[in-house]
């Protein structure tokens, strides 16, 4: 009897410091969530700030109507255009990665991209295309465009990014060749400078059996520029 009273406040004890540890766990993960709330309310305050310094700087009055919330908005926008500073590819593929016995190309073509141009911070967007050759694991297809969306949204140019696109595919996938082309039309070509209406930029990436078999970039890029 003694012994059974012994294991039932055995059980109890056990189940209170459970409660108190996991109530713990919760207080640090709300004082931390709270921290980086925050955190991220200072940013964008003095991110805020910046921008009404520079409407000011340029002439305009930051407290007639139509401009009273533009530095708010601005901020926020440009928050939302720079989100993937925060993002990693680990974040969005360790449950999308799968065991599979297949080996010939994938492919997935015309993913919109938007991103801003380190030099000028005005925008260049267009079409990402995407091949890998897999060895033995492919990936959720809307993973390869969620990766092109992480670093689109940071302060870019069209080589990096291309190449950043790359190098995050080969890397979780381990594949036997991965291509990346991206067109994409610079407003900084459009809008300033040289105003070009219609030019657009290409780059490319080829790795592995893409850039070391002739054949299999070829028919790549015969499947990718197709209209």
């Amino acid at each position: 009897m003694e012994n059974h009273h012994a294991s039932e406040m055995d059980g109890v004890v056990a189940e209170y410091l459970n409660m108190c540890i996991e109530s713990k766990h919760n207080d640090l993960c709300k004082k931390e969530k709270d921290s980086k709330d925050s955190a991220d309310a200072d940013r964008l305050c003095n991110i805020e700030k910046a921008y009404s310094t520079v409407l000011s700087e340029l002439g305009e009055d930051v407290d007639r109507e139509g401009l009273l919330r533009t530095p708010l908005r601005a901020a926020k926008a440009m928050q939302f255009l720079t989100k993937g500073y925060k993002e990693t590819t680990q974040d969005i593929l360790n449950d999308a990665i799968f065991d599979e016995n297949h080996d010939e190309m994938v492919i997935v073509k015309d993913i919109d991209l938007f991103s801003l141009c380190e030099h000028h911070l005005v925008p260049f967007f267009g079409k990402a295309h995407i091949a890998y050759l897999p060895n033995k694991k492919v990936v959720g297809l809307s993973k390869l465009a969620r990766i092109v969306e992480i670093y689109s949204r940071r302060l870019q140019v069209q080589e990096r990014l291309t190449k950043q696109i790359a190098s995050a595919i080969s890397e979780a996938l381990e594949p036997a060749g991965v291509a990346v082309v991206i067109e994409a039309v610079h407003m900084c070509m459009v809008m300033r400078g040289v105003q070009k209406m219609n030019a657009s930029t290409v780059t490319s990436v080829m790795l592995g059996s893409f850039h070391d078999d002739p054949k299999t970039r070829k028919e790549f890029l015969a499947l990718t520029m197709r209209k």
